[in-house]
């Protein structure tokens, strides 16, 4: 492998890049469509943010996720922290999962998808016949022409026999071509060039017999490129970057074992998997089980079985909004700022278009949706939810209850082990760890959550003060001793310093006007 970057030889696979979109795949190219919506929009999550103009503050800082830099440029300060959070600039990335093989002519296919970062400059024509570089310009039809960065989608595909990942493994060159394409502007005003520099990675998989059958596959995604100026600023380097990196396993005669859910005999095996800037989960149609035929590993933590909600008509760039919401912040835009969200990219025209051409139905769909109810009875000895006195002898920083014969309250000390099926792939994170309860909360439904601190978390006594918690139910934790007296060492909620008494005929700092 080029630059001593990884291990193992040269693959004898199939490698295919994007202009091989359209080739037939097979069962796991079926797989890959499912899981199709879901990682487009991991690839471009926050390429750009609402409200999608190149002024905003929030886009003249880009790419957050799955940053894949030249080695020489990140370590510059020392090596990278190894963690699961893609949210670190890294100059690799290793997804480790479990498979299972029950076929001797087994095939393991990877697909790497990034983003490959394009300078638009906008030129203005001279009179001398040359160009100028521009910031911004109008030509005679009334469009506005922005210099911006852009991205091109860049996939790389491997199929590879399994009987030959077993020892080093392969390695495959993941690679973008350096390129130039010149676009003349109306009536001669002048041309937008769009400039890619060369982005050099590789992928290297492995697949470590654990038992008959059972195997552990790694896929090491790495940029191999050397940056051109270690000391540049990130801006420049991204232009040799992956960005928004993540991988589809899929396979002929292979299936995948959930590592938030795995079965109880694969546990162990399944912890021994370590991912570092990614984190890998079943995807495809919804389904019950924890095996399945595909995988996307991404940069940003999902749920096995991540999906898109079908009322959505389009994609917006930030999965943590709401849909609904950003619809209505875009269709509230001025004109002039509809007219440089436009000029700024094209995807973001593509928005811009969408909302104000959305049907009414389609609009009422984004409202919410009921995916299932669960029956659910009040308790028998206080009255429902909506009916006065409810809430009466409530009291969640001293109630408690009962978790294997403990009594669990405010104050008490317990070891987090959240439920296999169902549970949250962030708390999933937290099993094992040690948590204070902060209060006991009472759901509507009857139900019952505590409100925990994790104890190695820094930030534990500021979340206690701000009243953000991670929430378990009972029979998620195990208790380490009784509950506390009241008044538990983090409190719940508690009121905010008084600001100090400032000097009487002294203006308050922070005040322009001078008085008090």
């Amino acid at each position: 492998m080029p630059d001593g970057s990884g291990e193992g030889g040269a693959a004898r696979a199939a490698v295919l890049d994007d202009r091989c979109a359209g080739a037939p795949r097979g069962p796991a190219g079926d797989a890959f469509e499912q899981i199709g919506a879901v990682a487009d929009a991991v690839l471009y999550e926050g390429y750009l943010l609402y409200p999608y103009r190149r002024s905003s503050p929030k886009n003249r800082v880009r790419w957050q996720f799955g940053v894949l830099l030249p080695r020489d440029w990140v370590e510059r300060d020392g090596p990278v922290t190894p963690g699961i959070s893609g949210s670190a600039d890294s100059w690799y990335q290793q997804t480790e999962c479990l498979l299972r093989a029950r076929d001797a002519d087994a095939v393991v296919r990877v697909r790497v998808r990034y983003l490959q970062m394009q300078d638009k400059q906008i030129e203005a024509a001279c009179p001398d016949g040359e160009h100028r570089p521009v910031e911004s310009l109008r030509t005679a039809d009334g469009a506005a022409h922005l210099s911006f960065e852009e991205a091109v989608p860049r996939e790389s595909e491997l199929a590879l026999p399994l009987k030959e990942l077993t020892g080093s493994g392969r390695t495959a060159l993941v690679a973008a071509a350096a390129g130039t394409d010149t676009e003349p502007l109306p009536d001669g005003a002048g041309r937008t060039v769009r400039r890619r520099r060369q982005v050099r990675g590789a992928v290297t998989v492995v697949a470590e017999p654990l038992a008959p059958e059972l195997y552990r596959l790694r896929v090491r995604t790495e940029n191999t490129g050397e940056a051109a100026d270690p000391d540049a600023p990130r801006g420049e380097a991204l232009r040799q970057a992956l960005i928004a990196t993540h991988t589809l396993l899929g396979g002929d005669g292979v299936e995948f074992v959930s590592l938030i859910d795995p079965p109880e005999a694969l546990a162990d095996q399944a912890r021994g998997c370590r991912n570092a800037f990614t984190f890998p989960v079943l995807g495809g149609a919804a389904q019950e089980g924890s095996t399945g035929a595909a995988v996307l590993s991404a940069p940003i933590i999902l749920p096995d079985w991540p999906q898109v909600a079908p009322e959505s008509p389009g994609d917006l760039h930030d999965a943590a909004e709401i849909d609904e919401i950003l619809t209505l912040r875009t269709m509230l835009l001025t004109d002039e700022e509809k007219a440089e969200a436009r000029a700024t990219d094209p995807r973001a025209a593509q928005i811009v278009d969408r909302v104000e051409a959305m049907p009414r139905e389609v609009f009422e769909r984004l409202h919410g949706a009921i995916r299932s109810l669960t029956p659910a009875a009040p308790p028998a000895d206080r009255p429902a939810w909506w009916q006065e006195g409810a809430d009466d002898g409530l009291s969640p920083a001293t109630d408690t209850v009962l978790v294997d014969g403990v009594r669990v309250g405010g104050g008490s000390r317990v070891r987090l082990r959240p439920r296999g099926r169902g549970a949250d792939a962030q708390d999933m994170f937290l099993a094992g760890r040690t948590a204070q309860v902060a209060a006991v909360f009472h759901d509507v439904d009857g139900s019952v959550h505590l409100a925990v601190t994790v104890d190695d978390d820094p930030a534990a006594e500021l979340h206690g003060w701000y009243g953000r918690f991670h929430y378990f139910r009972p029979d998620e934790v195990e208790p380490l001793g009784p509950a506390g007296p009241p008044g538990p060492g983090r409190p719940l909620r508690p009121q905010p310093p008084r600001p100090p008494e400032r000097p009487a005929g002294r203006p308050e700092e922070g005040r322009f006007d001078g008085r008090p």
